[in-house]
């Protein structure tokens, strides 16, 4: 069995578009006929470079290649171009086409990807979700700390039991910063008002994005703590974990971080640091299933647990689920609300979810199946990226 055919797709995601404005999937085929799918996560180009580039690595270093040769494939993409380093555009090209090889492996081997990565350990995953608007709604509840409340109570009668959210402000590509006192209350205020209204059914997932410096993060932390969240979201910029290690010191409230990481290699600066307490790789940037399983067993030897994270497509979803079925220090996994919508429809079956919960699929790969004619049927046609921060100062 080799790797033969490559298939890419930049699949653009309807309104309200939760998960991004775009997916970007990739389908591998071997001379056999069996076909794999993965999905790269936010890579910073537009999507059909993405595409391209995608075709450009697995044309240098994939095709012909045992698709099990994981291990050879991923250190000859990691030292592409004499580089040996955490790249994140490389790793999410990289992570798209070693999710896909596994879908292969699995389907090769009549069993689940979970299976072959050391078997189920949680028959049922729990899930969490972003506080999202309703479709007659706009973005204004993301500031809205009433209304974020009441939707916390609808999203815990559907059966979830975690809550995530983020009223800090804008994120941006001056940041780290001190927040404003406006910002301060007004974060202080949601969480008071979500745990009032939810009280001990749902963890509040304290979600930000780097927005800090230590010192602010510590700031807001003092004022999160009488709530009891269950962690604080990447609360400085991602490449300093020694910063991000000072807050973690200076909070009762667990740390979470890495969804802007990649590698076994970032992920070993975090938890040399004791900057983490959860980690948030995810897998279609972290560099596949592979290495997202030795990142998992580096944290459970400093009893650190992980949270895979999505802001994507459902194959990233699923990947997530694999890595969270097999992995003894598993604690939550993101989804997008409870992946109905478009999310649903991009696939042949949808992921089955019930009550908060996921449950992992036991068919062979990841479980499963691209609609082809959904996704060839949605291109993106913007010119926007996946993700964009603001790019003006706070206040400016």
């Amino acid at each position: 069995m080799i790797l033969k055919d490559i298939e890419t797709f930049v699949v653009g995601n309807p309104p309200p578009s939760f998960g991004g404005r775009y997916f970007v999937f990739v389908k591998l085929t071997t001379d056999d006929g069996i076909s794999g799918v993965g999905e790269a996560y936010c890579v910073p180009f537009h999507p059909d470079l993405v595409a391209r580039l995608l075709e450009d690595v697995f044309g240098r270093y994939m095709e012909g290649q045992d698709p099990h040769s994981i291990e050879t494939m991923w250190r000859r993409v990691y030292s592409s171009g004499f580089t040996q380093h955490p790249d994140l555009t490389l790793m999410g090209v990289l992570s798209a086409l070693e999710m896909a090889c596994w879908d292969i492996i699995g389907k090769a081997a009549g069993q689940p990807v979970h299976k072959l990565l050391g078997g189920l350990v949680n028959e049922r995953i729990r899930t969490y979700t972003y506080i999202y608007p309703t479709a007659s709604e706009t973005d204004a509840i993301y500031h809205d700390a009433e209304r974020s409340a009441e939707r916390a109570v609808e999203y815990v009668q559907q059966g979830f039991t975690a809550i995530k959210f983020d009223p800090a402000g804008p994120y941006t590509a001056f940041d780290g910063r001190q927040l404003s006192l406006t910002e301060l209350d007004r974060s202080e205020r949601f969480v008071r008002l979500i745990r009032e209204a939810v009280g001990d059914k749902a963890d509040l997932l304290f979600g930000t994005h780097g927005q800090m410096t230590a010192a602010g993060a510590i700031r807001l932390a003092k004022r999160l703590e009488p709530y009891d969240p269950l962690w604080f979201e990447e609360p400085v910029p991602p490449d300093s974990p020694e910063e991000m290690a000072l807050v973690a010191r200076a909070t009762s409230i667990p740390i979470a971080a890495g969804e802007r990481l990649t590698t076994k290699y970032d992920f070993a600066r975090v938890l040399r640091a004791n900057a983490a307490a959860i980690l948030q790789m995810n897998l279609g940037r972290v560099g596949g299933l592979l290495e997202a399983k030795k990142i998992a067993g580096m944290a459970e030897a400093q009893h650190v647990q992980i949270a895979p994270h999505l802001y994507c497509g459902p194959i990233v979803g699923a990947a997530n689920i694999q890595l969270a079925a097999c992995s003894p220090n598993f604690l939550i996994l993101e989804g997008i609300e409870r992946w109905q919508g478009f999310h649903a429809d991009i696939l042949r079956k949808p992921i089955r979810w019930e009550e908060g919960y996921v449950i992992p699929s036991s068919e062979p790969g990841l479980g499963v199946e691209l609609n082809e004619e959904v996704a060839r049927a949605h291109p993106y046609r913007g010119d926007k990226l996946h993700l964009e921060m603001t790019q003006h100062p706070a206040g400016v």
